[in-house]
């Protein structure tokens, strides 16, 4: 279909043709396929035919090439349109041509772009070259034409790869669906999860400060309760002291019950022996007042504290005793020391601890002390006498 005017193309001399170049209509019948197949794509090819019938072609791409391919054989307004065509998509091609003086030239730049694969424009440019001659336009068509077969292999090719990448697309596209699907469901369940976090905080945080002001409630509370009892401090230690002065009562009471019991007058012996007679000890005289005071004993042996007690207890004083932390709790010797109105320290038989506690206590609250190095009862007499210098005015 495309030889429809083969017989109405005329030849053209192998001579020289000036520098004119040829038209579309001027070429040998046998170029205008592949020129119209390898110069115009299909859709610009309908385009084109549309523009110039002025109407909407509904023949299929291959009528209108062969209509097209007839109508180039002589120049008609479709010759015209081609002409026009590939003389506005090919112009560098043309420029780059015309620097070609010989057809060895011309050759030689069409066998660069064909190994280059630049063939369509190069196709026009040397077909339409003034020194392309019968042999070399019959190469040329040669040349395209087994072009046109490998291009058409490797669009074979082409295809059975692009339905293999678009197959592999196809499975990761349900890959990548499935993943997200799956992160998806990840992403909501971590999300649920931090939400239950959150609200689990949120209630901590809302305990946390109900408690520090129930916390700070109990406090005022007790800061009023602290505050509408005068001296609670002092009287909490003096409660504390009355237990101490009862057990201790209790302890003597229990005491005296058995000096009582041992001190029962015997049954008279066989013989007639005469008792001895009792010793008597001379009271001895306190250097010091000490009517209705409070005197701690802290330290000292065991032996030694039944004779401070009877000495300190004959002027009407009254008697407590601390070991120094040995077995009585060193927490009570504080409370022993606010309580006391003059204080014996045996410096001998207490530890440091109890000894610089004594000391600082007393050096705070300007309160008297007795330091006595031996446990007897005129080196009590002794510690008292220098307080008592040490009282009287200069």
């Amino acid at each position: 279909m495309c030889d429809k005017h083969a017989a109405n193309v005329p030849c053209p001399a192998d001579g020289l043709q000036g520098s004119r170049r040829r038209r579309v209509w001027e070429l040998s019948h046998a170029c205008h396929c592949p020129l119209v197949g390898v110069g115009l794509p299909l859709g610009g090819l309908r385009k084109l035919v549309e523009k110039v019938t002025g109407g909407k072609v509904l023949h299929d791409d291959y009528d209108i090439h062969v209509g097209t391919v007839s109508e180039c054989a002589l120049r008609t307004p479709v010759a015209d349109a081609v002409q026009k065509e590939l003389e506005r998509r090919y112009a560098q091609h043309v420029q780059r041509f015309r620097a070609a003086k010989t057809t060895e030239q011309v050759e030689a730049m069409w066998d660069a772009a064909v190994a280059a694969g630049d063939v369509a424009g190069a196709f026009w440019a040397g077909l339409s070259h003034p020194r392309c001659t019968t042999a070399l336009e019959e190469k040329m068509c040669r040349d395209i034409h087994m072009v046109q077969h490998q291009a058409g292999a490797c669009a074979r090719a082409d295809i059975n790869k692009f339905n293999a990448v678009v197959a592999d697309n196809a499975r990761l596209e349900r890959e990548v669906a499935r993943l997200q699907e799956r992160c998806n469901a990840l992403g909501l369940e971590k999300a649920q999860e931090g939400e239950r976090l959150e609200n689990q905080l949120r209630a901590a945080r809302a305990a946390t400060i109900a408690r520090d002001g129930d916390v700070q409630a109990l406090r005022a509370e007790l800061a009023r309760l602290q505050a509408s009892v005068p001296d609670l401090e002092s009287r909490e230690r003096l409660a504390e002291r009355v237990t101490q002065m009862e057990a201790r009562e209790q302890a003597l009471r229990v005491q005296l019950a058995e000096l009582k019991a041992a001190r029962a007058p015997a049954p008279a012996p066989e013989a007639d022996v005469a008792a001895p007679a009792p010793i008597q000890v001379a009271p001895v005289a306190m250097p010091v007042r000490l009517e209705n005071r409070s005197v701690l004993c802290v330290g000292g042996r065991s032996s030694s504290v039944p004779i401070y007690r009877n000495m300190i207890e004959r002027v009407g004083a009254q008697f407590a005793h601390h070991d120094g932390g040995l077995e009585d709790s060193s927490s009570q010797l504080d409370a022993s020391l606010a309580a006391a109105d003059l204080v014996i320290c045996q410096t001998g038989c207490i530890s440091h601890s109890a000894y610089w506690r004594v000391k600082d206590h007393c050096k705070r609250h300007g309160k008297r002390c007795v330091f006595v190095d031996n446990p007897s009862v005129s080196s009590l007499v002794r510690g008292l006498q220098e307080a008592a210098t040490e009282d009287q005015p200069s």
